[in-house]
């Protein structure tokens, strides 16, 4: 049984593995690197993917997005091609290490960075932010849901305070994309950085990055773009100029089938069957004496996934007994977001993180909720 879909979603719709085997078996080739059949056959698959995302993120002009490997390369190229010595960032300790680590590197290259503590539910404030402001502020960059809590940070408000101040707004969707509809226009996001391979259920390696037309970005990677062969410069238009190299074309091939049944679907039956999966492990989880639940208490303020600790218990401990006695799979431990552990006050340990998908189902989370039980009884007993 898996259920850790925060950290990759699996398993993927069969049209997503139908896409990647086509592209390998049958198109073989690079896009913008010959005049061939099979080369414009890739382009094709290039174009319509590009296409697909901005469909789903209402992006007027689909050549500003950019596929990436993965969010974390999104959100580089996001921060480092906008952010220069001089610059003030806020960003908040709800983070992901994807979103810190590059801030923190920039941070040694001159850029000032403040980190807003969250509420001890993981909920940012609006108005500490804006008392972060500076007249050298460039960017706020916040995650929209929690990897480690699952809490839903008010974007919206951040957007308009982003308009007032004059600064850019970056959103990491890595846990919000594919669940929760997000217009990048209306809100006024000027990048937003996703995964391919979580929620929008793609193939790994996979990811996409969009970028406002008054965001001016710079590559982070030179090489071959198929295009300006003759230039010696890395050529800066949308979106050649920051995809250098060969693409990953099987990946996006699966990324737009993933992008096209969330679509059919629609994405208020995806979040309504996660809710649902998530309320019946919640309350399933309550009734365990010494369970504690993180994030805020009520379960519309959060999505995606749920953490939780259990008392004398070591989260890593039950991961394993549930992967070993019951071949259930979560995750346990920091999750690669130490500053959101200490916002919840579960440092060192961490959390146990259940996340189901669209393919999860109301008897998993009955096994797994009586799993959970037994591996913590078998624990306090051992210990």
């Amino acid at each position: 049984m898996y259920l850790d879909n925060a950290a990759t979603s699996f398993p993927k719709p069969d049209s997503v593995y139908e896409a990647v085997m086509n592209a390998m078996r049958d198109v073989g080739a690079s896009p913008g690197r010959g005049g061939y059949r099979r080369s414009l056959e890739a382009a094709r698959i290039m174009f319509q993917a590009r296409e697909a995302v901005a469909r789903f993120f209402s992006v007027s002009d689909s050549s500003r997005v950019i596929f990436a490997h993965n969010a974390t390369g999104a959100l580089n190229l996001a921060l480092h091609g906008t952010l220069v010595a001089g610059d003030h960032v806020i960003t908040t300790s709800m983070e992901h290490n994807s979103m810190l680590r590059p801030l923190y590197a920039l941070q040694k290259k001159g850029v000032e960075l403040s980190i807003i503590d969250a509420a001890s539910d993981g909920v940012v404030s609006v108005e500490d932010i804006r008392r972060a402001l500076k007249v050298n502020t460039r960017m706020i960059a916040v995650s929209h849901v929690s990897n480690v809590c699952g809490v839903i940070q008010p974007i919206k408000k951040m957007a308009e305070l982003c308009r007032e101040a004059g600064v850019l707004f970056l959103v990491d969707a890595a846990q919000s994309a594919g669940v929760l509809p997000i217009n990048v226009e209306n809100l006024g996001i000027d990048l937003l950085a996703a995964p391919g391979h979580k929620g929008l259920l793609g193939p790994s390696g996979t990811g996409l990055l969009y970028v406002a037309p008054q965001v001016s970005l710079k590559p982070i990677i030179q090489g071959g773009t198929g295009t300006h062969s003759s230039s010696v410069e890395q050529p800066l238009i949308m979106p050649d100029g920051f995809e250098a190299g060969t693409h990953n074309i099987p990946g996006i091939a699966g990324l737009k089938a993933g992008i096209e049944f969330i679509l059919e679907l629609g994405h208020l039956a995806v979040y309504q069957h996660e809710q649902t999966l998530l309320n019946l492990a919640e309350e399933a989880l309550k009734k365990i004496p010494g369970v504690t639940i993180y994030g805020p208490e009520d379960p519309a303020a959060r999505c995606s996934v749920l953490s939780f600790t259990a008392s004398d218990v070591d989260s890593a401990l039950l991961a394993a007994e549930l992967d070993q006695g019951f071949d259930i799979s979560v995750r346990a431990g920091l999750h690669c977001a130490p500053l959101a552990h200490r916002t919840l006050g579960t440092l060192p340990g961490g959390t146990t993180r259940l996340s189901p998908g669209w393919f999860s189902t109301s008897e998993d989370i009955a096994l797994f909720s009586d799993a959970v039980v037994q591996c913590i009884s078998k624990i306090r007993k051992r210990f």
